[in-house]
């Protein structure tokens, strides 16, 4: 399992998330750029800038929550 984050091109979208395959997801999220009913599309947060290999989805769920709680600072740094 994957935790990973996507950004926008101008930094002022994040999005974090999970899969158990990054390449597929990544191309799911690229997929959707410009569909305004989606929030990676809407936002055009296609640049993966982190990712994180986790032994489990339990572990991996984890790390997501601990992810989205960090302050944007340290998403940033």
């Amino acid at each position: 399992m994957y935790v990973y984050m996507l950004i926008n091109s101008i930094r002022t979208v994040l999005y974090i998330g999970v899969t158990n395959d990054l390449a597929r997801r990544f191309h799911e999220h690229s997929d959707t750029l410009g569909q305004r009913n989606k929030f990676t599309g809407r936002y055009q947060a296609n640049l993966l800038v982190y990712f994180e290999l986790c032994a489990d989805p339990t572990q991996a769920i984890a790390c997501e929550k601990e992810l989205k709680g960090w302050s944007r600072a340290k998403k940033e740094s």
